[in-house]
């Protein structure tokens, strides 16, 4: 009997060295380099390979490579005839879930990342800012100690006990000494590039809406459980909209976990470099995690049929 999975891709956060040197199939990933350098006029293949730990964490670099690497493990995985009963994205891995998923060409998925990561730099620039993880601290009071707090929101729900913040310097400042004197065990400021997943990207957000209005999607057949909204989804309509909301809205992981659960998956298949949302997934009672970088898209899909 073949275990019942979810396919899950990482976002920004996982990109490293020689992401796409692992690829089960490099070719599709080659030739969509083209595209994706001329489209963010950077040299990809070389920030991939030998850039900057700067280089290779700029949103407009890290975006279209992770996008790439993610829809690469993903693909390999349906072609080796495993599917999923749904897929989830976080953040930027929503965009190659709904690749994956068939809501668009991975061609057209390109052009949103590379335009996406632009309005998002852009935006960051102009209102800078940054994220914090809060380790082991239950979400309800995390919520509590910043609500009367200016310039500061709860950005990503990863899993229990694990919380991100995003907001101005100023604002994560307040909530450094507030979640302090609350008793929090870790804080941990994050290297990206502005406030992510909060209020502050509305620009970016306003200009994306307009991007995607003129996109086409496609009814899917296997549902995707998105950030701004954790629930399967399957219509055109709903995947739009709920990807229009994304920039501003909470990444709401713990939720997604839950309804991958309800949609009866009992293994998460990290389609994507690192192990980032293994690591969430294992912290989720029921659930187990595998990941294609690590094991093998062969070895997975025969993990499954035996289990």
């Amino acid at each position: 009997m073949t275990a019942r999975f979810a396919a899950v891709f990482p976002g920004q956060g996982s990109q490293r060295h020689g992401m796409l040197a692992s690829l089960p199939d490099p070719d599709p990933v080659i030739r969509l380099l083209d595209a994706a350098e001329a489209l963010s006029g950077l040299d990809l293949r070389d920030i991939a390979t030998d850039g900057t730990p700067d280089q290779l964490a700029d949103t407009r670099a890290a975006q279209p490579l992770l996008y790439l690497a993610d829809w690469a493990w993903g693909s390999a995985l349906l072609e080796h005839g495993a599917v999923p009963v749904a897929f989830a994205g976080h953040s930027l891995g929503e965009l190659a879930a709904l690749a994956v998923a068939g809501a668009f060409s991975v061609e057209a998925g390109l052009e949103l990342v590379v335009e996406r990561s632009r309005l998002m730099a852009r935006c960051a620039a102009d209102t800078p800012g940054g994220m914090m993880a809060v380790i082991g601290m239950d979400s309800a009071v995390i919520a509590a100690c910043v609500a009367d707090l200016g310039g500061v929101w709860v950005a990503n729900d990863n899993a229990p006990g694990q919380v991100v913040l995003s907001g101005t310097y100023e604002g994560l400042g307040e909530a450094t000494r507030a979640l302090s004197e609350a008793g929090a065990r870790r804080l941990v400021p994050l290297n990206v590039a502005g406030p992510f997943h909060s209020p502050l990207m509305e620009p970016a957000a306003a200009d994306f809406r307009a991007v995607l209005e003129r996109a086409a999607f496609n009814d899917i057949p296997v549902p995707v459980v998105q950030n701004a909204g954790p629930t399967p989804a399957t219509d055109a309509g709903t995947l739009r909209e709920r990807l229009a909301a994304q920039i501003t809205s909470p990444v709401r992981w713990t939720e997604t976990m839950s309804a991958l659960q309800q949609a009866g998956a009992t293994v998460v298949v990290e389609c994507g470099p690192g192990a980032v949302l293994r690591g969430l997934a294992r912290r989720v009672d029921g659930l187990e995690a595998m990941g294609l970088e690590e094991t093998g898209v062969e070895t997975v899909v025969e993990e499954l049929e035996e289990r």
